[in-house]
């Protein structure tokens, strides 16, 4: 595959985000939410329409959606299960939500809709937190984020106020909790974990491999870690991964793929020098080991970006920002970064050289109408991919 969605984008592409939401679902990309700079001030996304990327062809394509719609934001936690895309949590002009919306991205229709539990309580209000999927249920990790003064305990080592934070009744800060939902019983539960927990943090990494979901790094006050732990979600066990090797930077707005049933990719983010990466490292898990792996984006860094696992274990990275946006807000990306994570497939490797070359070499043209209709049907997509275009943001 080429290098960027950049050089073979469609007419319409959607606007510079960071913050945002993006899930995969059938070799569709789909981007919720987010914000950008304009002259200076922060301004939300709409939180009303849906951008959809046709993965094999490249073409976008934006949806208006309907229903309970959540309010435009950032930070959110997202993901997809059974077809549906969830969102948690995030940061509105008014502050952080505990609230979760639903989407089905299968209908065509793109309807919110609000989730209102029925058991257990919800989470305090959290941005910048993390979750992973295991048996039809959806597991939220840490954050930041507000708690009522009346629920903190100071001996309680799962919430570190952030001490500029103080108001009469709230506080604010970094929290290490597991809370788990059921979206079919819409249903929330806190399990009793066991091990060595966590430090409370927002903005880290996650990804699941198996029945056990991973984090890396992340920042609690003015600190970014490099530090790598595993929950076992048969047992609800903590444990921290020490890797034999040499290992990334302290970061923070970075992002972790699973990439193989032992593996998993790690991208970007900012260091502990407020420096944004365009580092791509490997994990195995069984191995204890990273390596960096080179790529061909060293020069498009990228923080509080997406990153989406794809066909043929690609990992797909939309958006996020090339600059320190607490410092220089200005520096959010639109573009999307295919990174090829394994041999691809002989018929992916024929299908891909053919739809890049076809038009400029006569025996490939001549000779397409011989392949098989389904064969045919593909290059023929896959074609839209290779095409010269220009960009028009909406």
């Amino acid at each position: 595959m080429d290098s960027a969605f950049e050089k073979h984008c469609s007419e319409l592409v959607p606007l510079e985000r960071s913050g945002h939401t993006a899930v995969v679902e059938e070799n569709l990309l789909y981007v919720w939410g987010g914000f950008r700079s304009v002259a200076g001030q922060d301004k939300y996304l709409p939180s009303d329409e849906i951008w959809v990327c046709d993965l094999e062809r490249g073409l976008w394509e934006v949806f208006q959606m309907a229903g309970e719609v959540p309010p435009s934001m950032s930070g959110t936690c997202g993901c997809s299960l059974n077809g549906h895309m969830y969102i948690f949590g995030g940061y509105d002009k008014i502050g952080q939500s505990n609230q979760i919306f639903c989407v089905n991205l299968t209908d065509g229709k793109y309807t919110w809709r609000s989730i209102k539990h029925k058991i257990g309580s919800a989470p305090s209000h959290r941005d910048k937190l993390s979750c992973w999927i295991h048996k039809g249920s959806i597991i939220y990790f840490g954050g930041y984020g507000e708690k009522p003064l009346e629920d903190f305990d100071s001996r309680n080592k799962n919430f570190i106020i952030e001490e500029a934070s103080w108001l009469e009744d709230v506080v604010w800060g970094w929290n290490n909790e597991v809370h788990v939902f059921d979206p079919v019983h819409a249903s929330w539960s806190e399990p009793q974990t066991h091990g060595r927990t966590p430090t409370p943090r927002a903005t880290q990494a996650s990804a699941t491999l198996g029945c056990r979901g991973y984090i890396c790094g992340g920042r609690v006050m003015e600190t970014r870690t490099s530090d790598i732990h595993c929950l076992d979600f048969e047992s609800w066990t903590w444990s921290e991964i020490i890797p034999v090797s040499t290992t990334p930077v302290g970061r923070s707005w970075h992002t972790l793929t699973a990439v193989s049933d032992s593996s998993m990719f790690l991208f970007g983010g900012l260091s502990v020098d407020c420096k944004p990466m365009s580092d791509g490292w490997l994990l195995d898990v069984d191995t204890k080991k990273w390596r960096e792996v080179e790529h061909p984006f060293k020069n498009k860094p990228r923080l509080w970006h997406t990153a989406c696992p794809g066909k043929d274990s690609d990992v797909i990275v939309f958006g996020g920002s090339c600059d320190y946006i607490l410092l220089v807000d200005t520096g959010h990306c639109n573009d999307a970064l295919v990174f090829q994570m394994q041999p691809y497939p002989l018929f992916r490797i024929c299908e891909d050289y053919i739809a890049k070359n076809v038009k400029n070499y006569e025996v490939l043209r001549n000779q397409l109408p011989l392949l098989p209709s389904k064969l045919q049907t593909a290059v023929q997509r896959r074609m839209s991919f290779y095409r010269p275009s220009k960009k028009q943001k909406y």
